[in-house]
């Protein structure tokens, strides 16, 4: 199954409070579970203007309506090609 970086731009991410990005995180979670088990939320990074979501999907056409029933934006959909780390160098 295809993996996706969406990159979403939220000025003032970085300064969030923790109950929001939680109520964020309940929101994603609801959308999730209507949509069923094909795409599935792996983690966030929070920048100071973005949010760097990590997705596994079949397609960009399911992050999109998960996008649209919550709310979020989305600037752009990457799918990830490869991953490499410290150990690839080995």
């Amino acid at each position: 199954m295809p993996k996706y970086v969406i990159e979403r731009d939220l000025p003032g991410a970085g300064q969030l409070p923790a109950e929001t990005l939680r109520a964020i995180s309940q929101k994603s979670r609801s959308v999730l579970e209507g949509l069923g088990p094909q795409i599935q939320w792996l983690q966030s990074y929070v920048s100071d203007d973005k949010v760097y979501c990590v997705y596994i999907s079949p397609n960009q056409d399911l992050i999109r309506e998960h996008a649209q029933r919550g709310g979020f934006p989305v600037g752009r959909i990457s799918e990830v090609k490869a991953m490499i780390d410290p150990t690839t160098a080995e």
